[in-house]
Parts: structure tokens; C-alpha cells; sequence
């Protein structure tokens, strides 16, 4: 993986490319609150009253009320019993898997599960099967596999942000033990998915009992951090057990300032999602045949060759639309086009897009 060149946001939907002003359909800021003013002035009146950082673990002399405000006020918008909050959304599938580790004889986990899921599932202490993606079919099988008896937890993205589909959570749980678990990243789904906005579990329509859910607050809610939502029990083992959450510097106050900012607006302004989905479901209607419908914001378009590729990139150049091409795990192995739709993208930009995608691919390409 090579270092991309840099870019600069000039403002909520467009970015500064080599000094032109492209359309930007990239980053997971879906409802572009990371430039809202009030998450801005948030963050600004928490630098002024609280100062950069606690400088200690919470765990020593660095916890501050300001976390526990953040915390129950992320268990409030999730209606989890209770969260605990981390330092970033990576860490999140870490230290939980820290804290629950020695509880399971098997980790099964989706193979295209993002990267820290993967590494959460070597620290479970236990030996890993990977399933197809998406198959409950596949997970019964591994079950089977894995004999009468056994102790399993289950991993997997809530959303996929290589395309935007969902893990089909209510088949997972109809096919695991009853006393299985499941760890959900919901880093995308949070504030997306779900009619309130609840994540990947309000969109299966499942209950919490038997799930562990991590998050981000760098993606919807537009500032930086992570938290743990599930059962009082889990935050405090969590506490009592992850060296990770022992020996970190929590999220630095202006930034948890700014995070509590993004989830008001969220749980009460009911325009962002309606307008995410609207713009959402316009583009999928115009590439009705191209791209395969999900749930998600994201729209993924992956190049039978490298000469297609480039001639897309060409092509959305001279649309001023910036080329989001990447390679990330997860995604396919030589790298794709992925544009993701925000709340705050106009109608001229999405119909800019649509042509312009329409106009290059003439059939699936996913």
C-alpha cells in the first residue's frame, strides 16, 4: 500500500486536489458533522474550559466527568444498558477482546472483517476459523466443526464499508448456541443504520443479550474516539481486565466535548438521516443495474482492469470529481472505486456522479 497524496477540505461536500475544487464522495463523515458549527464550537468551548488532555490513564488521575457524561449519553442514543468509552475506534474490538478473553473454546469471524477484528481475534485466546462472508450457512458449518459443547464468539463488521452491505445478524444468532456472543463493529452502521439510527442491530431487529457492539465516534458523529456498548457487566470487566484501557490516555476532553455536540444533533435532528437516504436512494435508482443495492450509503465500482480503472479516474477528473480510489482489507485485492453519499451532497453532485458513472460502466461490476 502506497501513501495517497494529500488532500485539502475546502468545505462540507468538496476537496482541494492538485489545486483544482473536486466533488469529494470519500471519507465516512456521513452526515458531514465533523465541519458542523456547533460540533465546531463544542470542540473550541472545550479546548477553553478543560484544556487539551487529562495527560493520565483513567484508571490513575485522568478520569474526568466528562467522560462519564459522554458515556451515558452514547448507552442513551444506542439504548444500550451502559458504554465505556475509548481513545479511538480501532482499539474499541481490542480491548474488548482483552476483557473477554479465556470465555471461548472457538473465535469464528467473517473473512472480510475489517483489520481490528482480526487482531481482536488473536487476543481471545482461542483458535480462529474464518466463515464466508455473510453466510450463515457457512457459520453453522463452522459450529458444527467446532463439536457439542463448545464455547463460541462470533465477529463481524455491523456494516461493510467496502460496499455498504449488512451482516445478517438475526441468521447468525438463529444458528450459533444460546450461549454464544457476537462482537459487532458497528463503526459505520452507528447513527446510520436502523430507523433511529442505532446501528446494525436496530436494522436485524435483534436484542442485545447475546452482543457486544463497538463503535466510533470519527464516522457519523463526526469527531473522534471509540466506545464499548453492552451489559454494565461487560464495562466492568473491561475496566478490571483490558491492559489497554489500564494504560491509555483517554480521548482528549475538547474532542469528547465535540462528540456529545454531534450525537444532540443526531438524536434530534431527524433531517440528516432522512436526507442521507434520500440522496442515497437517488443515486442507486440512477444505477439501477450497475451496482448491487444495499443498505448502506456506499456505492463500490471495481474495474475489470487496470486500463478501465484509468479510464474512469479520467473520466471523473474531468466531471471535477475527485477519483476515490483505494485499497483497504477487506475490499477486493487490487483496489476499487468507492463513493460514499452524505446527507449534505447536493442533488447537481449526485446527478454529476450517476452520469458520469453511467457514461463508463455499461454493467455490474462488483
Amino acid at each position: 500500500m502506497t501513501e495517497p497524496e494529500p488532500l485539502q477540505q475546502i468545505n462540507r461536500t468538496f476537496v482541494r486536489f492538485k489545486d483544482r475544487k473536486l466533488s469529494y464522495f470519500a471519507g465516512c463523515d456521513y452526515f458531514r458533522l465533523s465541519s458542523h458549527p456547533r460540533v465546531i464550537a463544542a470542540l473550541e468551548a472545550g479546548l477553553k474550559k478543560y484544556g487539551l488532555n487529562v495527560a493520565a490513564s483513567r484508571l490513575t488521575s485522568g478520569n474526568h466527568a466528562l467522560y462519564r457524561e459522554l458515556e451515558e449519553s452514547i448507552a442513551d442514543f444506542f439504548a444500550a444498558e451502559d458504554a465505556l468509552l475509548t481513545s479511538g475506534g480501532y482499539i474499541t474490538n481490542l480491548v474488548a477482546a482483552q476483557a473477554l478473553a479465556g470465555n471461548f473454546s472457538h473465535v469464528l469471524v467473517d473473512e472480510r472483517s475489517h483489520p481490528s477484528l482480526g487482531d481482536a481475534a488473536r487476543l481471545l485466546d482461542g483458535p480462529v476459523l474464518t466463515f464466508k462472508h455473510r453466510e450463515p450457512q457457512d457459520v453453522a458449518r463452522a459450529v458444527a466443526r467446532c463439536g457439542p459443547g463448545a464455547k463460541l464468539i462470533l465477529l463481524t463488521d455491523g456494516m461493510f464499508s467496502h460496499d455498504g452491505s449488512a451482516a445478517p445478524l438475526r441468521d447468525y444468532l438463529h444458528v450459533l448456541p444460546k450461549d454464544a456472543m457476537i462482537l459487532v463493529d458497528d463503526a459505520h452502521a452507528a447513527g446510520v443504520l436502523g430507523k433511529t439510527g442505532k446501528g446494525s442491530l436496530e436494522h436485524a431487529g435483534v436484542s442485545r443479550r447475546q452482543i457486544v457492539q463497538t463503535i466510533t465516534l470519527s464516522k457519523a458523529v463526526g469527531s473522534y474516539g471509540g466506545a464499548i456498548l453492552g451489559m454494565r457487566a461487560i464495562r466492568q470487566r473491561i475496566i478490571s481486565r483490558s491492559r489497554i484501557f489500564a494504560g491509555n490516555t483517554p480521548l482528549p476532553l475538547p474532542l469528547a466535548n465535540a462528540a456529545l455536540e454531534g450525537l444532540r444533533i443526531l438524536k434530534t435532528d431527524a433531517g440528516l438521516r432522512r436526507r442521507l437516504f434520500e440522496n442515497a436512494s437517488y443515486i442507486k435508482e440512477k444505477l439501477n443495474g450497475v451496482v448491487e443495492e444495499q443498505p448502506g450509503p456506499i456505492i463500490p465500482i471495481v474495474p475489470e482492469s487496470s486500463k478501465e480503472a484509468a479510464r474512469l479516474r479520467n473520466a471523473l477528473l474531468a466531471a471535477k470529481i475527485y477519483p476515490s480510489w483505494i485499497k483497504y482489507p477487506g475490499g477486493p485485492e487490487s483496489g476499487y472505486f468507492r463513493f460514499v453519499i452524505s446527507s449534505e451532497h447536493r442533488r447537481a453532485q449526485l446527478e454529476n456522479l450517476a452520469n458520469t458513472l453511467l457514461a463508463c460502466v455499461s454493467r455490474s461490476l462488483l
